[in-house]
């Protein structure tokens, strides 16, 4: 089967099958939240990004061998609902970005900074710290040694846009700036890009409207 990145609530998951990595991507909750579960083909070890909603969806998803860790990639609510639930199921190590850890309420075991290695067996990914949607928002990036980058953004970076910054021109001044130079500066066009809500998209289809960004202030 073919990857496309697009699910729904109670439908099916959608597995992206890398050559040392699969991702299973799931939406959860009531603000169709995406949760991707990364398991390294070498070792079976295995890494939730975000346990946003649903813990039941997620534990099923996550089955018998469960998590190592799980990343939280910012501080708002509908980013953790599930994660004191799977936390207790699995006994995961919990990763989150130094200036959002206070405004998650299950402990962070390890505060991530701008540029922290996060590894998933013998998988490794980069934090970079986008601040503008919080304080604190991580993303993850996936240098596919057998391909293209994969990065994983949170509320960062949509199909269409950067996250919503709440009019706050300081605000969206360090988002767009922090997702220009650390992403699309960083990263090719091939780079897939795996959004916290709603479908995913690449690099390239995105990168000639970031003047219309700036310009229009979200």
């Amino acid at each position: 089967m073919t990857y496309c990145g697009e699910v729904t609530v109670g439908g099916p998951a959608d597995v992206h099958e890398l050559k040392g990595l699969m991702i299973t991507k799931v939406a959860v909750g009531p603000m169709n939240n995406n949760a991707y579960l990364l398991r390294c083909r070498a070792t079976d070890e295995q890494l939730l990004i975000d346990a946003a909603n649903d813990a039941h969806t997620l534990l099923g998803t996550i089955g018998d061998d469960g998590i190592a860790s799980v990343v939280t990639t910012h501080r708002h609510g509908d980013h953790w609902q599930a994660l004191a639930e799977v936390v207790a199921a699995t006994g995961a190590r919990t990763y989150a970005g130094r200036y959002d850890a206070e405004g998650i309420p299950v402990p962070t075991d390890v505060a991530v900074v701008d540029g922290d290695t996060i590894r998933v067996g013998q998988v490794e990914l980069t934090a970079r710290h986008l601040a503008g949607h919080t304080p604190g928002s991580i993303v993850l990036v996936y240098d596919d040694p057998h391909g293209h980058p994969h990065v994983f953004t949170g509320d960062c970076l949509f199909p269409g846009g950067v996250g919503n910054t709440h009019k706050d021109p300081e605000a969206f001044a360090s988002l767009i700036h922090d997702v220009e130079t650390k992403v699309f500066d960083a990263l090719a066009d091939e780079t897939w890009v795996y959004p916290g809500h709603g479908n995913d998209t690449t690099l390239g289809a995105e990168r000639p409207h970031l003047p219309e960004w700036r310009a229009r202030g979200w």
